[in-house]
């Protein structure tokens, strides 16, 4: 940052407070996608059950349904950056919010499995979207000083959306007196569970209208006057001149990234492709989303009582927040390599106690009080460590690490290996925990354990460097 007596330099673009506070409602609003990913991926969670016994399926089929939106996920995430290129960040935002809007109704509403599984698609690609949208769109309005700690605001979003929807199910699941196929509106109680979700998704829609559009995009389609007067709403006091040359500088040394412009190297990707994919797997393989898809089928395994387990999955979400917020006052600080590592060791320590807690048998249906005590801490401590680390630092690093010649393409590949990644947990978890609990619980740990040497050879800080420095 530069003293008062200094002139301002091109690259000094540390927003003042009075602007600040505009740029944390920006990005704030933009997250909302965010928000509805959270809620989204979970309040399924409360339906699962219900779902099951609704539609008379066995555990694949049930996966399958549960797990299918992730494939709607990827298609999206595959194909927002494109879009965005082509009609700019805000429309983007306002499909999604159509998307979402009409998905929680159908969810709400469906006549037959196959017709449930369809509007999961749906909202699929909406959050699929969403997730490639709203970081690239922060990185690009934030000023440096601040991007790490507003790119957090992703996963700042999921994770209250997460947790908002374990509360509104749990007050749901007591209104309809315990049971998830309870009578609730003229509806079953999970039916009303999934069509809550219109209300987030139209305020999502509504605050696109309040936001404005990416300088970056602006320039890039000629409207210069417009782009300066962003920059200066949300960079403060800067020489707007430079600013912008600058960003034109960077632009005509790119073109509109494609799929063909990460191929390279001996291994197909070029090199740093293959980092984000391998962030965004790790990501997942971890086991993160059966804590939130399943988490109520999984205390419910183990003799917890439905209410109780919702309950749970309750307190597992706001452990989830307090990591993420430790996640966003240290992001800028200690930086994105660090937090990943204390992450990845904790994880591994987390999901080992659970692997050898749920290793024992039941007694009288329900796992023995020590074992019990013991996964139950162990789940919250793994979230803990997940949500101050690899929840909040990949979603950064994937809007900052690629240069920006490949970011868009680049961006899009990654988000959809990633949620490829989260369908492969979400459809082989019921399965996998059929054949053994531990097991699974092992294969999970291993995966925390790989990451630690991931990062320490592959992954490059990216604290405190602007976007045009990435390339």
């Amino acid at each position: 940052m530069t003293s008062t007596a200094q002139a301002p330099q091109p690259g000094a673009r540390t927003a003042h407070p009075e602007h600040l506070g505009h740029v944390i409602f920006i990005a704030a609003a933009a997250a909302m996608g965010g928000f509805l990913f959270g809620y989204d991926s979970s309040v399924i969670n409360g339906a699962v059950e219900a779902i099951r016994g609704r539609y008379d399926i066995g555990s694949a089929a049930l996966a399958q349904v549960i797990a299918i939106a992730l494939i709607g996920c990827a298609i999206g995430a595959a194909t927002a950056g494109r879009i965005a290129d082509r009609i700019g960040r805000i429309r983007c935002m306002q499909i999604a919010a159509v998307l979402f809007t009409i998905s929680a109704v159908g969810s709400a509403l469906p006549f037959a499995l196959w017709d449930l599984a369809f509007w999961r698609i749906v909202g699929g690609f909406a959050i699929g979207m969403a997730s490639v949208i709203g970081p690239a769109y922060i990185a690009e309005v934030a000023p440096p000083a601040y991007r790490g700690r507003l790119g957090s605001f992703q996963q700042a979003a999921i994770v209250v959306g997460i947790a908002i929807s374990q509360l509104v199910n749990w007050g749901l699941l007591n209104a309809a007196g315990g049971d998830q196929r309870g009578k609730l509106m003229g509806l079953e109680a999970w039916q009303v569970m999934l069509g809550v979700m219109v209300v987030p998704a139209v305020l999502y829609g509504l605050l696109s209208f309040a936001i404005p559009e990416s300088p970056r995009f602006l320039l890039s389609v000629g409207k210069r006057d417009r782009a300066r007067a962003i920059l200066a709403e949300v960079e403060g006091d800067i020489d707007l001149d430079a600013r912008v040359s600058e960003i034109e500088l960077a632009m005509k040394s790119e073109h509109r990234s494609s799929f063909r412009d990460l191929l390279g190297g001996g291994f197909f990707f070029k090199p740093i492709v293959w980092v984000g994919i391998g962030l965004s797997v790790f990501q997942q393989f971890v086991g993160i989303n059966v804590a939130f898809y399943y988490s109520s089928t999984l205390w419910q395994s183990v003799g917890v009582d439905p209410t109780d387990s919702f309950f749970y999955s309750f307190t597992t979400s706001i452990i989830n927040i307090v990591g993420t917020v430790i996640a966003m006052i240290f992001v800028d600080r200690v930086g994105r390599k660090p937090l990943a590592l204390i992450g990845s060791v904790g994880m591994a320590v987390g999901l080992a106690l659970e692997a050898w807690a749920f290793s024992y048998d039941l007694v009288g249906g329900k796992l023995p009080s020590a074992q019990g005590w013991t996964a139950l801490i162990a789940a919250h401590v793994f979230v803990l460590f997940f949500a101050l680390s690899w929840g909040v630092v990949v979603w950064v690093m994937l809007g900052e690490m690629f240069p920006n010649r490949l970011r868009a393409a680049a961006l899009g590949v990654a988000a959809a290996a990633q949620w490829i990644a989260n369908w492969a947990i979400t459809a082989s978890f019921p399965s996998l925990a059929d054949w053994s609990l531990s097991g699974t619980y092992v294969i999970y740990t291993v995966f925390a354990a790989l990451s630690v040497p991931f990062v320490l050879k592959f992954v490059k800080e990216t604290k405190g460097k602007s976007l045009e420095e990435m390339g």
